[in-house]
C-alpha cells in the first residue's frame, strides 16, 4: 500500500500542483474513484485510458441511434467520467505514475473531449456551436499545458470549465433527449443545444479565471526554457 493510496487526496494534489483539499465535493470523488480503482490495481494505466475513449465512442454511437438510445449514451458518458478518474488513481495506488502515462492521459482526456462535444452534435446541437465549444476546449487545455511547461507548478486554476463540468452537461443532454424528447421545460428547446450554450457560457468563464491565474503564476518568474536569460518576465518578452 503506497502514502497516495492512504491520502489520495494528497497525492491528486501532488501531482497537478494544485490543493483541493478545501473542496469537499472533489474530495469525496477522489476518494470515492479510489475506493472504486482497487479491483484495477492489476491493469495497466494507460490501458485504462484507452478504455475511456472507446467508451466515449461508444456514447457517440449510441446518442447517434436517436430516441431512448440516448439513454445509453447516459450511461457511457457517466462511465467516461469514471475511467478519467480510475487511470489516475491506480497509477498512484500502484506507484506507476511516470511522465509517458501523463501524456497518453492528456491525449486520452482531449479525445474523449471530442466525443462529448460529438455526443452534442449527434443529439442536435448546432455544427459552428459545436465547433465553438471543441476550439474552447483545446484552447484551455493548450494554454494551461503552455504555462506548465514554462514554469508554472500549479493548474493556474481550477474552473468552472473542467472535465467533470463537461461530462454533466453532455449527461444531462443525453438523459434529457431520452426521457424528454420534446424538449426543455417551458421553451422546449433541445437538450443538445441548450447543453451546448450551457458549455459555451462556462468555457467563457472559465478561460477568464484561468487566465488570470497564469498570469499571476507567470508574471515576474524567471524564463528557465532553452532560450533562459534569466531575466523576470516582462512585457514583449517572446523568443519567437
Amino acid at each position: 500500500m503506497t502514502g497516495d493510496e492512504v491520502t489520495p487526496v494528497a497525492g491528486w494534489s501532488r501531482l497537478h500542483g494544485e490543493d483541493v483539499s478545501a473542496s469537499r465535493l472533489v474530495v469525496g470523488w477522489l476518494r470515492f474513484v479510489h475506493a472504486l480503482a482497487r479491483p484495477f490495481d492489476g491493469v495497466h494505466p494507460d490501458l485504462l485510458s484507452a478504455a475511456g475513449v472507446v467508451v466515449a465512442a461508444g456514447a457517440v454511437a449510441a446518442a447517434g441511434l436517436g430516441g431512448p438510445w440516448a439513454l445509453l449514451a447516459l450511461l457511457l458518458v457517466v462511465a467516461t467520467g469514471v475511467f478519467d478518474g480510475l487511470d489516475g488513481a491506480v497509477a498512484l495506488r500502484t506507484g506507476r505514475v511516470r511522465p509517458l502515462g501523463a501524456v497518453v492521459d492528456a491525449v486520452a482526456d482531449r479525445l474523449t473531449d471530442v466525443a462529448l462535444v460529438l455526443v452534442l452534435f449527434v443529439l442536435g446541437a448546432e455544427a459552428w456551436w459545436c465547433v465553438a465549444i471543441g476550439l474552447s476546449v483545446l484552447m484551455h487545455e493548450y494554454a494551461r499545458a503552455k504555462a506548465q511547461a514554462v514554469g508554472m507548478a500549479s493548474a493556474g486554476a481550477i474552473t468552472v470549465a473542467e472535465r467533470p463540468t463537461r461530462i454533466i452537461i453532455v449527461a444531462i443532454a443525453c438523459a434529457g433527449t431520452g426521457l424528454a424528447p420534446a424538449g426543455t421545460p417551458v421553451t422546449g428547446w433541445g437538450w443538445a443545444a441548450v447543453s451546448a450554450l450551457v458549455w459555451a457560457g462556462c468555457a467563457v468563464a472559465g478561460f477568464g479565471r484561468l487566465a488570470a491565474g497564469i498570469r499571476r503564476e507567470l508574471t515576474g518568474r524567471p524564463w528557465t526554457g532553452p532560450f533562459a536569460s534569466g531575466r523576470s518576465d516582462q512585457a514583449g518578452d517572446d523568443p519567437r
